[in-house]
């Protein structure tokens, strides 16, 4: 019997890596007025490729070092291009269309996992 362990793919692992950045994202809009706040971002592709084993493996160490501003959870530090006086790193107009952007992407894929269940459901139906 064929199991369904893996049905839904990487999509439950990207909805999941998508609500978190939203979450992050909506962080740093709230925080704009903290002074020594650091704006944060998630790297999508290098966290969901480490989720799945996908991720380019080293034979050394030091190769494909962590670039500035990075971390190896996926957690990125945005640099801004306006810099505060305060050491606030976050652009509102910045924060709020990447918002704008992940909110459409959690959609999109909320939007294909619902296909695939609805599909699914049909072929369990014999429709």
């Amino acid at each position: 019997m064929a199991r369904f362990d893996n049905i839904l793919g990487i999509h439950e692992q990207a909805l999941a890596l998508r609500s978190q950045r939203i979450d992050l994202l909506s962080q740093n809009i709230a925080n704009a007025q903290t002074p020594g706040f650091k704006a944060r971002d998630i790297d999508f592709k290098a966290v969901l490729a480490s989720a799945t084993g996908d991720a380019l493996q080293t034979t050394h160490r030091q190769h494909f070092s962590i670039g500035e501003g990075q971390s190896r959870d996926g957690l990125v530090y945005r640099i801004p291009l306006n810099a505060s006086a305060d050491g606030n790193t976050v652009e509102s107009s910045v924060e709020q269309a990447q918002f704008g952007a992940a909110a459409a992407q959690y959609q999109a894929t909320l939007d294909f996992l619902n296909n695939r269940v609805s599909g699914l459901r049909r072929a369990l139906r014999g429709e």
